[in-house]
């Protein structure tokens, strides 16, 4: 079949255009009536009643996307319940491991994420796309679409498809042109800069993943590639350390008053605060009161309603090997640090703070101390100091659960009671080793006091020693003593003397040199300055002989004071040690 350029090419159907777009129904309605179903409609804007006109059945899209977006929000339950719940129980704040609330975010992303994808890939599958030419656009009067011209169009491939039947129906709705639709013929060849700009495009898009690939499998001496810097480097602070974030200055968060955490409710309300609240209610509520504004806010007042509380007196867990073995695994990792594992109160930390010289800390109890011992402290009130805390010591609520904590006082008394118990109470195959550690013990010690000893010992002679010399060097001091003192007044005598000298000198100076020309002027003014330092003269001749008694004496006692000092200073330092 020729087109209208008088080519043969393959026809694709018969397309009308019509002026109105009531005509463009009618003649659809006439086309559906005739039983063909491969039709379209092109029409400048949407014209109502169109779709039912040419046939066109609801689209299965919106399906589509309703299964698409139940899939993602499925997935992304799914994905959350076993990973939380299943695979890594994630403990936050006690919160569930099913928790349907927390998981809304990511199943909502999902199920939008799931759905726009349906929707963008379904359209195009379902209207046959992607197309890179259509036969319509073949014929020059198709333009006109976009316009104020309607078209009606019949695919050739429709089943009751006749080239010669098509027209006859089609003429019979009076279209304003009637005309066959040809195959497109141009060129299918995609153009070589296309490809070109592919190509470059993905051997792009492959260096990313060699420079990803190249930091994953080396080593580099420089910084690594910070993309998300405040995600690599959060602020963030340890367990003990300071932080401006809280008024109370503390990183780690107290417990919320009032609060039970999960999985620690086996035990009634007594057990998880070591009070007999019953007990306490009955009696002076003042009490309970304060022991709630310690428990909330520290509040030192406390301590005279602890003295009066009831507490609870005996542990309410099964004491056995395994209680007394997580008592004892849990004494030394949150008490031992200040208490020491022995519990006299000398831990590292103690030792520390004693090393530095700390001023504000506080020495930690020796928990052997009578005080504390089973029968003076009840068991209730020791769980209680280790929740809530004590003078530096803070509460451990939040670190240690309401078991341990009983098994840790278990733990305890086991500890005080180890300390007086008799040889006859230790197991027999354990009394030889500690026989041989008391032995090796005993000896230390010995060895350490004789060794004191005998340092005392070599100290004392040299003592002794010293002691005379520093006898004898004191009388020669003490007679040295009076001939110092006649010499100082004579000396101070002779000092005005030589004051007043010494300006008559200065004066006499300039007159001397003044006489050196051999005038006549300058002998008066010797002559006047002679008798003045005649006067002082007398004066310091006086004071010399007094001094040069002095003189000896002094000289006495240098040796005897030298000998003394070093044999005194080495014989009192072993004295002080």
């Amino acid at each position: 079949m020729a087109d209208s350029s008088g080519n043969q090419s393959k026809s694709r159907g018969v397309v009308a255009e019509y002026d109105t777009p009531e005509a463009l129904i009618a003649a659809a309605n006439r086309v559906r009536e005739a039983g063909y179903t491969k039709t379209d409609a092109f029409s400048p804007f949407p014209v109502h009643g169109i779709d039912e006109a040419i046939g066109i059945k609801p689209t299965i899209l919106p399906w589509i996307v309703l299964a698409a977006g139940t899939t993602g929000c499925l997935t992304g339950l799914t994905m959350e319940t076993w990973m939380n719940a299943i695979d890594y129980p994630y403990i936050i704040s006690g919160k569930p491991f099913l928790s349907l609330p927390a998981f809304i975010p990511v199943a909502f992303e999902l199920t939008i994420l799931f759905s726009a994808f349906a929707a963008f890939f379904g359209q195009w599958a379902l209207n046959g796309l992607p197309k890179f030419s259509n036969a319509m656009f073949t014929s020059p009067r198709f333009d006109a679409a976009t316009d104020d011209k309607f078209f009606l169009y019949i695919d050739s491939r429709d089943a009751r498809f006749n080239d010669a039947g098509a027209r006859a129906l089609l003429a019979d709705t009076s279209p304003a042109n009637l005309e066959d639709v040809y195959e497109d013929e141009s060129p299918t060849n995609v153009p070589r800069f296309i490809y070109l700009a592919v190509l470059v495009l993905a051997v792009l898009s492959v260096f990313p993943l060699l420079i990803i690939a190249d930091m994953r499998v080396t080593k580099s001496s420089k910084p690594r590639f910070h993309i998300f810097w405040d995600m690599d480097f959060m602020p963030s602070k340890g367990p003990q350390e300071k932080t401006i974030l809280f008024a109370d200055g503390r990183t780690m968060r107290p417990n919320v008053p009032g609060t039970v955490m999960r999985g620690s409710g086996d035990l009634d309300v007594d057990d998880q605060t070591g009070i007999q609240l019953e007990a306490m209610a009955e009696g002076n509520r003042g009490d309970a009161t304060q022991l709630v504004a310690f428990a909330q806010a520290g509040d030192a007042a406390a301590g005279e309603a602890a003295d009066t509380t009831p507490w609870v007196e005996e542990n309410p867990l099964t004491i056995d090997r395994a209680t007394l073995d997580k008592g004892r695994e849990r004494f030394d990792i949150y008490c031992a640090v200040c208490h020491g594992r022995d519990g006299f109160g000398n831990g590292l930390v103690n030792q520390r703070a004693k090393k530095i010289l700390a001023t504000t800390w506080t020495q930690p109890s020796s928990l052997h101390e009578e005080r504390l011992a089973a029968g003076k402290m009840a068991d209730g009130k020791i769980f209680n100091t280790i929740t809530n805390g004590i003078r530096k010591m803070p509460g451990y609520a939040g670190q240690i659960t309401v078991e341990d904590r009983w098994a840790i006082v278990a733990y305890l008394r086991v500890l005080q009671a180890s300390r007086d118990v008799s040889i006859d109470e230790i197991p027999a195959n354990k009394r030889s080793k500690l026989a041989r550690e008391a032995d090796q013990l005993k000896k230390q010690i010995e060895a350490e006091e004789a060794a004191r000893l005998k340092k005392a010992a070599e100290a004392k002679p040299a003592t002794e020693e010293a002691k005379p010399a520093a006898e004898e060097a004191k009388p020669a001091s003490e007679e040295a003593k009076p001939a110092a003192e006649e010499a100082k007044p004579a000396a101070e005598e002779a000092k005005p003397a030589a004051e007043e000298a010494k300006p008559a000198a200065e004066e006499a100076k300039p007159a001397t040199e003044e006489a050196k020309p051999a005038t006549e002027e300058a002998k008066p003014a010797t002559e006047e300055a002679k008798p003045a330092t005649e006067d002082a003269k007398p004066a310091t001749e006086d004071a010399k002989p007094a001094a040069e008694e002095a003189k000896p004496a002094a000289e006495e006692t240098k040796p005897a004071t030298e000998e003394a000092e070093p044999t005194a200073e080495g014989e009192a330092s072993p004295d002080k040690e």
